[in-house]
C-alpha cells in the first residue's frame, strides 16, 4: 500500500470518463449511404453476381469487380462528410 502511494506520486493516475455507447460515425454513415440511389444499385448488381455465381458448380467468375465497385462508391459517399464529424 505505502509503495503505490510512493509510486503515484511521481506518476498520476487519470481515469477515463464514463462514456455512453461511443458510435463510430463511420459505421453510422457506412448504413446511410448504402440506402442512397447508385450505391444501392451497385449492392443489388453484387448480390445478383453472387447468386449467379452460386448457381453454378463450375465457374471461372468472381464478383470482385462488383463488389470493389460497391466499396469504393460506399467510401466516396462516406468521405464527403466523415472528416467533419471526426474530433
Amino acid at each position: 500500500m505505502a509503495a503505490r502511494k510512493w509510486f503515484s506520486s511521481f506518476f498520476p493516475t487519470v481515469k477515463a470518463q464514463e462514456e455512453e455507447d461511443i458510435v463510430d460515425p463511420q459505421t453510422v454513415l457506412r448504413e446511410k449511404c448504402a440506402q442512397q440511389g447508385h450505391t444501392s444499385q451497385l449492392w443489388d448488381k453484387y448480390q445478383a453476381c453472387n447468386e449467379r455465381v452460386g448457381s453454378r458448380s463450375q465457374t471461372a467468375e468472381t464478383c470482385v469487380e462488383e463488389l470493389f465497385d460497391y466499396l469504393h462508391e460506399l467510401d466516396h459517399c462516406v468521405s464527403k462528410t466523415l472528416f467533419a464529424k471526426l474530433k
